[in-house]
């Protein structure tokens, strides 16, 4: 079975971040289609499959646009950094419907930082509100979630929040601003024909985290 992304896809990308212009994209536009854009939509497309066996409820998009795949534009309307092309390729596996920000699978691919995570980043006041209420009604639950959970860069509130306990079993969980986890993958491991499978097994692995946020905010897993 051939691999889905190749060695290219990191030179592609490299190449970008010291070339980050518009003038340079559009020169090598064709080896961004065939390097990153078309194996990443072919990878959604097959994943398909691997995802629903883990959530029938999370959703594999395979279109061009508005699907799984994120845009390789940055969108610089409100930020300071004006370069115009993000440096890494990412897709998103969640709710039909809901945003990023929905309890899901992520693929994040970089020259020197690949990855695959499950969570919740930067989720609206609501949404961490209901997650923080289920953590202390389900202690057993999140009990075993909380073994998985692995996102160093998370930010914490310096104390817990207001209206939760101070001494709660999980009241540094409490304080996460970020909850998630996150599978390092390596290159070699992406260029992989054996990559579907090391990815569905992430997700495998991750699965609990997912299952329990998505519970938490009254969604399916």
């Amino acid at each position: 079975m051939a691999a889905y992304f190749t060695p290219e896809l990191f030179r592609f990308l490299a190449r970008l971040k010291r070339n980050n212009s518009r003038d340079w994209f559009q020169a090598h536009k064709e080896e961004y289609e065939n390097h990153v854009r078309q194996p990443a939509l072919r990878f959604i497309a097959d994943f398909a499959a691997p995802l629903y066996e883990i959530s029938p409820y999370l959703v594999a998009d395979p279109r061009p646009s508005r699907g799984s795949m994120f845009r390789i534009y940055r969108d610089t309307r409100f930020s300071s950094d004006k370069r115009p092309y993000k440096t890494h390729l990412a897709m998103r596996f969640s709710h039909r419907g809901k945003d990023v920000h929905s309890p899901g699978f992520y693929l994040h691919l970089e020259p020197a930082s690949c990855f695959a995570a499950s969570g919740l980043w930067h989720p609206e006041p609501p949404t961490l509100l209901k997650v923080r209420s289920a953590i202390v009604s389900r202690p057993e639950e999140w009990r075993a979630v909380h073994k998985l959970l692995n996102w160093d860069d998370a930010t914490k509130l310096s104390r817990p929040p207001r209206g939760f306990p101070c001494d709660h079993e999980f009241v540094e969980d409490l304080k996460l601003r970020d909850l998630g986890t996150a599978v390092d993958l390596s290159e070699k491991q992406v260029c992989s024909p054996r990559f579907m499978a090391i990815f569905s097994d992430a997700c495998r692995k991750m699965s609990p985290v997912a299952a329990f946020l998505s519970s938490a905010v009254g969604l399916k897993f």
